[in-house]
């Protein structure tokens, strides 16, 4: 990668090619996840560029004037007019001097590095070839839209799993590119001296690949000893209390964390940031009931997430495609939110997980205007989705009405028995309790009778438990 992003708050420029078949309001709410995953990354865009093409220029991806203009707004010389300029409409021309004035008087007070920037931000994918030449046009570092996620990927992962899942998808990345480099490196970099006629640059480049396979190699060996640890885990965990299991999935930053905090008191990571969450935090929902539910916090889902990730972190988002019911969280205050759900969707087919149960919970329905704008979007998004939640995560009656629904889900597979347990094998009754709701309980001579409610393999394990102290 070009070099180290800093944590500083550094300026950067976004940029994107529109192709033919490509809508203005797609262009613009993929640059505004652009803008946000920037935000994410402690930059502060100050500027945006467009450029309408048939198809993406070959060397540098923009044509040559975009390059040119976004050259001169990098460095600082964006306020002279042209000469194409000065044939706008009066009216234009007048509010654009009136800009180019203002921006003056800023310099003067701030200094010369006012309009500058020191990164420009690619919407697509572009090869180290187009990068490397933009880099020298524009005078900038150019990142294009897959490094940014591993960026902010490589700095959020925080367990060891997630941290080996990015290393992985970060080398994946970067080993195309050392092969393209050294192609650009030209006849000083593949000289034919040495063993074979094989040169320096060569072997060295050969060197650093056989390196980054052995690393990734060995980083897969690390995730399957992590999905062993996580699936006996779970496993313990469902053997020893029965427990039903939620998880949250849904569009970076819809809220999930806010609510996964609701739900279950937890104290986890909430940030008005693109993927503030990466490791699956589980924990239990509170009040606790029977069956005791399981809350699962993932990885949230973005437009165009680089395949290498969604193929590392299959592993983390086994959380979904393992649970009995998908919370979908879905920002109602964003205007694109329904493309967000197809996003979605999409990813939850890629990790086989699209049959489980779901449902839809619109949330930061308080950012949506007053109380009257919140009741006409709330009628129209329950008129085309059905037994949705439309609620706020800082609601206290929304997060009781969710609540509720993910009880009365679980609650349709419980069953009522009887149990009797005799006094012998009353070290079994906090187990009673804790799988079972008791809704009735008497005693006798020889034991307690309790009719009770849960789910019918926790009755049955109970009833064979209680027969084996008998026995003994």
């Amino acid at each position: 990668m070009s070099k180290e992003v800093k944590g500083a708050r550094q300026r950067a420029v976004v940029a994107a090619v529109q192709l033919p078949a490509v809508t203005d309001e797609e262009v613009e709410s993929s640059l505004d996840e652009l803008r946000e995953l920037a935000k994410t990354l402690g930059f502060e865009v100050v500027g945006t560029f467009t450029q309408k093409r048939s198809s993406f220029e070959s060397t540098a991806y923009l044509g040559v004037g975009k390059r040119e203009e976004i050259r001169r707004f990098v460095q600082g010389e964006a306020d002279e007019v042209s000469e194409a300029q000065d044939e706008a409409p009066a009216d234009a021309k007048q509010a654009r001097h009136g800009a180019v004035a203002a921006r003056e008087a800023a310099k003067a007070a701030a200094g010369s590095e006012i309009g500058r920037a020191d990164f420009l931000l690619i919407d697509h994918e572009i090869s180290p070839s187009q990068a490397r030449n933009l880099e020298n046009e524009v005078g900038c570092t150019v990142m294009d839209r897959t490094m940014v996620i591993l960026e902010i990927f490589h700095r959020h992962a925080r367990s060891n799993a997630a941290r080996a899942q990015v290393e992985i998808a970060r080398l994946r990345y970067l080993a195309p590119r050392l092969r393209e480099a050294a192609k650009l490196a030209g006849p000083q970099g593949r000289q034919r001296s040495g063993v074979g006629g094989r040169g320096s640059g060569e072997g060295a480049g050969e060197a650093e690949r056989a390196k980054i396979r052995d690393r990734i190699a060995e980083l897969k060996d690390e995730i399957v000893a992590f999905d062993l640890e996580r699936r006996t885990q779970r496993a313990r965990r469902q053997e020893s209390m029965g427990l039903a299991r939620v998880a949250l999935i849904g569009y970076t930053n819809a809220g999930k964390s806010t609510l996964m905090r609701a739900l279950t008191g937890s104290e986890v990571l909430v940030a008005d940031k693109l993927f503030a969450t990466l490791d699956t935090t589980v924990r239990a929902l509170v009040p606790e009931g029977v069956p005791r539910v399981l809350v699962s916090d993932t990885v949230g889902f973005i437009k165009n997430l680089p395949h290498d990730l969604v193929a590392s972190f299959k592993s983390t988002l086994e959380e979904a495609a393992e649970a009995s019911l998908l919370l979908h969280v879905i920002d109602a205050s964003d205007p694109g939110f329904e493309r967000q759900i197809e996003v979605t969707e999409k990813v939850l087919e890629e990790i086989e997980a699209g049959m489980v149960p779901r449902l839809r919970v619109f949330n930061k329905i308080d950012r949506v205007g007053d109380a009257k704008a919140q009741a006409k979007l709330g009628k129209a998004l329950r008129a085309k989705f059905p037994k949705c939640i439309v609620m706020s995560a800082r609601d206290p009656d929304g997060v009781a009405k969710l609540q509720k629904a993910i009880r009365a889900f679980f609650a349709r597979r419980l069953v009522k028995a009887e149990l009797f347990l005799p006094w012998t094998a009353q070290q079994l009754r906090g187990e009673l309790f804790t799988v079972c709701e008791v809704l009735d309980e008497r005693a006798d001579t020889e034991g307690a009778h309790f009719s009770v409610r849960g789910e019918r393999k926790d009755i049955d394990g109970l009833r064979e438990r209680i027969k084996q102290v008998r026995t003994n």
